[in-house]
Order: structure tokens, then C-alpha cells, then sequence
């Protein structure tokens, strides 16, 4: 690995914004070397206040510019930012992990061209112990998840099934089945259960609730796992970010963390 990395964020939302502007602050091995945004014009406005402005590209272009491509972009948008980095042997780091299940390849093309897929933390607690779990073998994984209604609203499953939350005045369960069925019913909404289900024993066997629940104010995951080398359950309650509801705050820390672990002499976890 060369001293410093540089980092390309695709997408300019709520995650890609403030990975970006963490980026531009500073970190010790890291640099901002370019971004990738829907609306050019605003984020190379936005993108002249940084302490040094990067070029905004395409997302098939990103991996010209960085040793690490940041995909903070929606689900249907992967392949075009992943194809090209990973072909150029180039890290990416996929926080649409969902679209990872009905993209697999990627998984092989990274592997021809010494590429490597990461998926952070994300909004998903003790993914560290799952994944250390799987080395011993896991029985059985099961997450519920509670959202406010508004950080499901649009999503495929929802609409293609007529099933309306708008005025919910009590929780209702909106899905039931497993990861795999989730992460294209939800492709913005789920992506802890595809990475849990990637950590774990896969998308078919891991299964999981959604409710609309608008009785909550943060969005809600509560994980069982039987393992053999232990029993143990996690609950969330991440805080939604003010611009996309169906996104947690901690979504683009977790991300500077895992960059961190990659430039840094001292990672901690698994």
C-alpha cells in the first residue's frame, strides 16, 4: 500500500457528504481525491469550500483518480461504480451490500484482478462477533427491524404488495422472510441484514422482520444468533439522518473507521 491513499466517494448524499468533508478535514494516511455526485453543478459548488477541492466524475471513472472507491451511491448503481475499480485491481468499499447478493461476480472479478470488496459496520452492531461466531459454526440468525414510516416509504416491496403505512397510529409488520428476499423487497432500507447474512450462514437461511412502527423515532435492529461458540443478541437504535430517514448517522462514521483501519499502524477488531 502506498503512504497516503486515495479515497473517491461515489455519491454526494447523506453518507457521502460527510465522508467526504471528514476526508477533506484530515486523516493521518488518507486524502479526498475525487468524488462522484448526481447533481455536478452542486456538488462542485459545495466541493469549493473544502479546504482542497477535488474533481466530481462519473462513477465508472472514480478508480482513475484513487486506490479506494467509496460507494455510498443507491443499490442500482454498484455494478457501474464497482465493475470498472475492481477490473483495475482498486479497493472498494460497498455500502449497497445488498446488491453484492444478486451481484456475485463482483465478488470473482476482484478476485482475477487482486481487487478486494470491504463492507463496513454500516448501522449493524457486533458484526465483529458474528463474523467471529462464523468461524465456528451459527445454527440460527434472526433480525426484527422497527423504522418510522417515513424511512420506508417507496419501497419495491411496499408498492408492489399495495402496503400502505402512511398513517399508521400502531406498529405493523410489513415483511417476514429471509435476508435475501428482504434485500431486494428494501434495497435502501436493509442493507445490516445483507451484511449480517453475508457475515453469518448467508442470505437464504438468515431470516428477518420489518415493521413500520410509528411508535419509534430511530430505526431499530434486534439480532438473535445461536452459535456454537455462543448465544448472544444485539439491539440498536441508530439515530436517522435529517436528509434520508431510512439512513443511520452512524452509517458514514462507520465507514471513516473502517478507512482508518486500513491507513492506520494500530486497527482494532476483527
Amino acid at each position: 500500500m502506498p503512504r497516503e491513499l486515495r479515497v473517491a466517494v461515489g455519491g454526494f448524499g447523506a453518507i457521502g457528504k460527510v465522508v467526504a468533508q471528514r476526508l477533506d478535514r484530515g486523516i493521518v494516511g488518507l486524502r479526498l481525491a475525487a468524488i462522484s455526485a448526481r447533481d455536478v453543478a452542486r456538488a462542485e459548488a459545495a466541493i469549493a469550500g473544502f479546504a482542497q477541492p477535488v474533481p466530481v466524475l462519473p462513477l465508472a471513472r472514480l478508480w482513475e483518480a484513487a486506490d479506494i472507491v467509496v460507494e455510498c451511491a443507491p443499490a442500482a448503481l454498484l455494478r457501474e461504480l464497482a465493475e470498472p475499480a475492481l477490473a483495475q485491481g482498486r479497493i472498494v468499499m460497498v455500502l449497497s451490500c445488498g446488491a453484492l447478493l444478486d451481484n456475485p461476480d463482483l465478488i470473482e472479478l476482484a478476485r482475477r484482478h487482486d481487487g478486494r470488496i470491504l463492507v463496513p459496520s454500516g448501522a449493524l452492531l457486533g458484526l465483529d462477533a458474528v463474523a467471529a461466531a462464523a468461524e465456528g459454526g451459527i445454527a440460527r440468525v434472526h433480525m426484527v427491524t422497527q423504522k418510522p414510516p417515513p424511512g420506508l416509504k417507496g419501497a419495491p416491496y411496499l408498492v408492489a404488495n399495495g402496503i400502505a403505512i402512511d398513517r399508521l397510529r400502531e406498529p405493523k409488520l410489513v415483511f417476514a422472510g429471509s435476508a435475501r428476499e428482504a434485500a431486494r423487497g428494501f434495497p435502501a432500507n436493509v442493507n445490516v441484514a445483507a451484511a449480517l447474512a453475508l457475515a453469518s450462514i448467508g442470505p437464504d437461511r438468515t431470516t428477518i422482520e420489518i415493521w413500520a412502527d410509528p411508535t419509534v423515532t430511530r430505526n431499530t435492529h434486534h439480532i438473535e444468533v445461536e452459535a456454537e461458540a455462543a448465544r448472544f443478541s444485539l439491539r440498536i437504535e441508530g439515530v436517522p439522518t435529517p436528509e434520508n430517514p431510512a439512513t443511520g448517522r452512524l452509517t458514514p462514521l462507520s465507514v471513516i473507521a473502517a478507512l482508518k483501519k486500513l491507513s492506520q499502524p494500530l486497527a482494532i477488531g476483527t
